[in-house]
């Protein structure tokens, strides 16, 4: 099993950020909504590990939501 890399490893962190706000900019909050879910299946589909995938699902959730389970 693979496991899930959780050090920084974009080189430009910052200029990532500014180019993914940028590429939302103007967009209505369901069009937001929706590249971002686009931009998770895209990136879900590079990775291709489902433990991987799973691994980072269970990372991002919220604690108080993981909590009420």
């Amino acid at each position: 099993m693979t496991t899930l890399l959780t050090q920084p490893r974009i080189a430009d962190p910052d200029g990532f950020y500014e180019a993914l706000i940028a590429s939302q900019r103007e967009l209505s909050d369901d069009e937001a909504a929706l590249m971002n879910a686009k931009l998770v299946l895209t990136l879900a589909n590079h990775i291709g590990d489902t433990a991987v995938l799973l691994q980072a699902l269970a990372l991002c959730r919220p604690a108080e939501a993981a909590a009420q389970r």
